[in-house]
């Protein structure tokens, strides 16, 4: 693969998000047309393309302060700008974090929320969705001047009570002393707790997000940053400074946060050694200086515990300036180029991967399905053509016996319907259990018995125990889950076997409910909750605090996964019977033409060869029908299991 620069890169992958959308839309439309969709093959559908609509590429930068963060975004995404549009000046870095995105519908602002409402039992994921929350500064995009202004904001600072700082968050007495400050009665701290930025930058409007984090305290004080928002970036950069190395806080910050919320796997994730023209050194000569990278390098990456090719040596600065000035030597001098070549290669291909996978997962038993019985379809209508091509339709008593016969299939048919029902009837009673095993109703006990008991604790050794018993009554709620899940998948089997060899219906492998997702996330929530109980900011914060940053976070984050559990569950309850469902309506279509074709050509007084040529004709509209399949599978790249009939 050629290395092309980041915004084509990024071109390339919204024309084949596109592309994909437009193939999944077309195959909804045949579903429609050919009358073989359902409410809930509809609604799967319309969820896969609603997610490929607003689909974007995150990318996270994580650094603590004065690290040229900030300056390395301005160098990788805003440098046509001509100025350093996000504030990185010495000594006045980001204060909250940032989020910068292209809001078409909205137009090009910066909103800005009140760092007080981190004391609000609100998640941000709900303040985000009420804009009256946020203060909003209009962006003027034709003056990168008024730009660079209004992004000031993002600086911001005021003096508060020493006693709400700690309630925030954001008072270290240890940091403070450290200083020579003691006692203070007021303490400076950020005017905004988080930041959403929209503008149309190429990248932004092909789909790109970037994260901007601010330093290690901000990211203790925010949770849902570690919980949610890093985890769910396709790409952290984390970014160190070359002349200090890794250093005590950067490593708690690693080690913490950025490892911790990527669940130990190393995968989208990439280290900036930035600031390396503080390593030109004109007496040491260039292979001095390159000697001395390699050094910091190969050190950075034994203590990370990271590959030394995930490590990327740059100057920030000097790429900013290299692309404002147009000069390519020193382009080529801060090593920018690797870093692009990484983002546009690496994490775009991945998460193409990571979208085509979830594609394939959602939406391709369906196309299979769609396949398969259009492929049955064609083979039983070619079939019934060739028998028809040897028959003696003069003969009465032939023809008489062929109907006969079909008539028998008529009654099979009824039988089968019989048998149908009476399995959903089973299903449906197993399913019910399934379901509620996930309801928001036994979840909401739980939840609300524990908050309450936390509330009364009078020590924080009890208010801890008693967020133990959550964790563990919701791990038990989910192995209930479990349980229930592998009885229905049984049934589901059973029922799909029953069909196969009773009435010979076409071996269509279920597509199976599956808990272990849930299991994962919410171990992995669990395991996050426990580091908070036991850690020692826990024990020094105020009770009432503690528990409402636990239930905005954690506790949040595990509804939000059983939500997902509970309608998933209620999806795929109403649709896995659904191939039986298209088969038996299938069957009844095919002995119905074949009643009509014998009575047609029974009672016909035009010859053999014309009657044939009427029953090819029939076939034309089933060989169209999978022929507009086969070229939306291929425009939807889902790989599909095809007999692939071979018919002229």
């Amino acid at each position: 693969m050629s290395n092309m620069e980041f915004k084509e890169q990024m071109h390339e992958y919204s024309l084949w998000r596109a592309k994909l959308i437009q193939g999944i839309e077309m195959y909804h439309q045949w579903r429609i047309r050919y009358d073989v969709n359902d409410p809930h093959s509809n609604n799967t559908i319309l969820n896969v393309l609603n997610g490929l609509q607003s689909d974007r590429i995150t990318l996270a930068f994580v650094a603590e302060f004065s690290r040229g963060k900030t300056e390395l975004i301005n160098s990788l995404f805003f440098a046509e700008t001509g100025v350093r549009l996000l504030p990185s000046s010495p000594g006045r870095t980001t204060m909250c974090p940032t989020e910068l995105y292209n809001d078409e519908e909205s137009g090009n602002y910066i909103r800005l929320l009140d760092i007080e409402s981190r004391l609000e039992d609100i998640s941000m994921a709900e303040l985000k969705t009420n804009t009256d929350r946020w203060k909003q500064i209009d962006l003027d995009c034709n003056s990168p001047s008024q730009m660079q202004e209004a992004f000031k904001e993002l600086i911001a600072t005021k003096q508060v009570d020493r006693d709400l700082a700690d309630k925030l968050g954001l008072w270290n007495e240890k940091e403070a002393a450290e200083q020579g400050i003691v006692n203070p009665e007021k303490v400076e701290i950020p005017c905004w707790r988080h930041a959403l930025i929209s503008f149309p930058h190429p990248l932004l409007k092909e789909g790109l997000t970037i994260l901007d984090t601010p330093g290690l305290n901000a990211l203790g004080a925010e949770p849902e940053l570690t919980l949610s928002m890093l985890p769910s970036a396709q790409a952290v950069v984390f970014v160190i400074a070359a002349d200090t190395g890794v250093t005590k806080s950067d490593m708690d910050m690693w080690r913490n946060h950025v490892c911790h919320a990527r669940g130990g796997s190393k995968r989208g994730l990439a280290v900036v050694m930035n600031k390396i023209d503080a390593m030109w050194d004109d007496l040491a000569g260039d292979s001095g200086y390159q000697d001395a990278i390699k050094s910091q390098v190969k050190t950075s990456a034994t203590t990370l515990k990271i590959e030394e090719a995930a490590i990327f040596p740059v100057s920030a600065k000097q790429a900013l300036l290299a692309k404002v000035k147009g000069d390519k030597a020193l382009l080529h001098r801060s090593r920018i180029d690797a870093l692009e070549n990484y983002l546009a290669e690496d994490i775009v291909r991945q998460r193409r991967n990571i979208l085509m996978e979830t594609v394939t997962r959602d939406i391709g038993f369906l196309v299979n399905e769609s396949l398969s019985l259009t492929e049955s379809s064609l083979a039983n209508g070619v079939a019934q053509l060739e028998e028809f091509k040897k028959i003696d339709f003069q003969n009465q008593d032939m023809t008489g016996k062929l109907m006969a016969e079909t008539r028998d299939r008529q009654n099979l048919y009824m039988s089968n319907i019989e048998n149908f029902q009476a399995s959903r009837r089973v299903f449906n009673v197993q399913a019910k259990m399934l379901i509620d095993s996930f309801s928001k109703e036994r979840i909401d006990v739980i939840i609300r018995n524990t908050k309450h008991d936390m509330s009364k604790s009078l020590t924080t050794y009890g208010m801890k125990q008693n967020m133990r018993k959550l964790f563990d009554d919701l791990r038990d709620l989910l192995q209930d889950s479990v349980d229930i899940t592998n009885e229905t998948r049984r049934l589901v089997k059973a029922i799909h076997k029953k069909f196969h060899d009773e009435y010979g219906f076409k071996e269509i492998e279920p597509q199976l409910f599956s808990i272990k997702q849930y299991q994962m996330e919410l171990e992995q929530v669990f395991d996050e909750g426990e580091a908070f109980r036991v850690s020692a900011k826990t024990t020094m914060t105020e009770q009432s605090v503690v528990i409402n940053r636990l239930y905005r976070t954690l506790i949040a984050k595990a509804r939000n996964i059983l939500r997902q559990a509970h309608a998933d569950a209620t999806t795929w309850s109403g649709s896995v019977l659904t191939p039986l469902m298209h088969q038996i309506k299938d069957h009844k279509k095919q002995i119905e033409n074949r009643l009509h074709m014998l009575k047609k050509m029974n009672e016909s007084k035009g010859t053999v060869a014309e009657n044939i040529a009427a029953l090819e004709a029939e076939i034309e509209p089933l060989k169209k029908k999978r022929s507009e399949l086969m070229m939306m599978i291929k425009a939807m790249q889902i790989s599909v299991q095809s007999d692939e009939l071979k018919i002229s």
